[in-house]
C-alpha cells in the first residue's frame, strides 16, 4: 500500500499539471517557456502537456474525479494569471490540492 501522497503525485498532480498548463497557453495567451517557469517546470515538459503526451489519463480511481481536478486546475490558473503567482507559491498550492483531491478520490 502506497501512502495517499506518493499516489496523488504520480497520478493526480500530472494531470493537474497538464489541465494548468494548457489553461495557461491556451486561455491566457501564455508561451510555454513563461507557463513553464510559473509551473516551476522545462518548457518541453510544457509541450508534452500540450500535446497530452504527458499528464494525460491517470488511473480508474482518478476518472471519477477529473471534472473536480480540472476545476481546480483552472482556479489555479486563473489565480496564477491574477496574483502573478511565482512558481513557489504554485507548488506550495499542490499540497492544498492533494487535501481537497484525497477524501474523494481514494475512500473506499
Amino acid at each position: 500500500m502506497y501512502p495517499p501522497c506518493e499516489i496523488v503525485t504520480r497520478s493526480v498532480l500530472p494531470v493537474f499539471r497538464s489541465f494548468v498548463a494548457k489553461e495557461l497557453v491556451e486561455k491566457y495567451g501564455f508561451t510555454q517557456m513563461e507557463a513553464a517557469k510559473r509551473l516551476g517546470t522545462s518548457q518541453a515538459a510544457i509541450s508534452q502537456y500540450l500535446h497530452s503526451k504527458r499528464g494525460y489519463g491517470g488511473s480508474s480511481q482518478l476518472k471519477p474525479s477529473l471534472p473536480k481536478v480540472r476545476k481546480l486546475a483552472n482556479e489555479l490558473a486563473k489565480r496564477i494569471v491574477a496574483e502573478n503567482m511565482s512558481a513557489e507559491e504554485v507548488m506550495a498550492t499542490f499540497c492544498d490540492i492533494c487535501r481537497k483531491l484525497y477524501p474523494p478520490i481514494y475512500r473506499s
